[in-house]
């Protein structure tokens, strides 16, 4: 039975979630907040859908398509669950199960999805048939992540809860205070090296023992400010990105930041830049979508600013994905944008449909994998 402390902390989440959507996160009147028009520009790359694969219907933030070696595993809320030829799009195994909120994460060896009452639910990565089924500790709106022995999960109660992969026996769990009001937006966990990364929505990163649950690292992105629960939200958003030594965390109302857990988490840089989707990297650079969708590319050993490109104000862009010389970025009529990795410019535009695009496209060695509001999932390949 839930409680009555997480019956308010459902509830102010959904308050957050009401108020936190339209253009940039907030709804204006004001013409400065409207979304910029399609600019002429130059075309430098031909993109283009190889593959399009419609495996259910819906999508959102809790779904990302995962490829890993020549498969794609993705889901969608309708309780699609597929399995594809990243090569061709071919269908290895489709599954209909129960309607989901987030999926589908994998590591070749078992798939992972969380159905909408908060059940982890594990497939068979070869042949899609259900292995097993755990209870989450409430709502999961964040892909599961799979590997080093473990499905691992993120709960609204700000709750990481991590189950083995094989018999969905509760193996671990960490949780920590949360505020009232956190985002409904893109954020990933990692499991690298036998640790699981995760950002939390108290604007920290955590680095977790995947086997034994215990907490190697905690530091903060951001610290909440502000007068009401909308001015203190601090969400580390996106994916957190391992560079060697380096961790780096993104968040909302706060900043980017990179620290050495080599020496125990130092702070090496920052940078005041809100982003309410999240960043990528090529190890050189780090791409982050800013307030009111203005693009920043970092240096990443030291944070300076290389270059920033405004075109595409108020579009409402996904987290970036780097795709050959380019990084690619969905916006909110469907189409998917090419800024260039050296300067920013402009250089290529492909409407590929299905609503907005808030699942950040994937980076593989043959494109872009992109999965649309309207639950099919393609395969965008790029050529100079």
């Amino acid at each position: 039975m839930r409680t009555p402390a997480r019956l308010f902390r459902i509830a102010a989440l959904g308050l957050g979630l009401a108020i936190l959507s339209g253009c940039g996160l907030f709804s204006h009147t004001d013409a400065r907040y409207d979304p910029a028009p399609l600019t002429e520009y130059a075309p430098e790359l031909a993109v283009a859908v190889r593959w399009n694969a419609s495996i259910g219907s819906g999508g959102g933030y809790g779904f990302a398509p995962q490829a890993i070696g020549d498969t794609v595993y993705a889901a969608t809320p309708s309780g699609g669950v597929a399995a594809l030829a990243l090569s061709t799009g071919a269908v290895r195994w489709q599954a209909n199960i129960d309607k989901l909120s987030a999926g589908a994460g994998s590591d070749g060896r078992t798939v992972a999805v969380v159905s909408d009452t908060g059940e982890v639910i594990a497939l068979d990565a070869e042949q899609g048939a259900e292995r097993w089924r755990a209870q989450a500790a409430s709502a999961v709106n964040i892909p599961p992540v799979v590997g080093s022995g473990i499905v691992a999960v993120r709960s609204t109660d700000y709750r990481v809860q991590a189950f083995d992969a094989d018999t969905g026996k509760l193996r671990w769990e960490v949780q920590r205070p949360g505020p009232a009001l956190a985002l409904r937006t893109s954020m990933r966990m990692l499991i690298v090296q036998n640790v699981l990364i995760t950002g939390m929505p108290n604007g920290r990163l955590m680095v977790i023992d995947a086997a034994s649950g215990a907490v190697r690292w905690e530091g903060s992105v951001s610290v909440s400010r502000g007068a009401s629960d909308l001015e203190r939200i601090s969400d580390v958003v996106g994916a957190p990105l391992p560079l060697g030594p380096l961790l780096c965390g993104a968040s909302y109302q706060g900043r980017v930041a990179c620290f050495d857990v080599s020496q125990g988490g130092r702070l090496i840089w920052d940078r005041q830049i809100s982003t309410s989707t999240g960043m990528a990297t090529d190890g050189q650079r780090i791409y982050v979508p800013g307030g009111r969708d203005v693009v920043y590319a970092l240096d990443v050993r030291g944070g300076e600013e290389l270059w920033k490109q405004s075109a595409l104000l108020n579009r409402r862009l996904s987290a970036p994905a780097v795709v050959g010389p380019a990084i690619a970025m969905g916006d909110y009529e469907g189409y998917l944008h090419f800024l260039s990795r050296t300067d920013g410019r402009l250089m290529a535009r492909l409407q590929v449909g299905g609503g907005a695009l808030t699942s950040p496209p994937q980076t593989t060695d043959q494109g872009a994998l992109v999965q649309t509001g309207s639950g099919a999932v393609m395969l965008v390949g790029v050529r100079d």
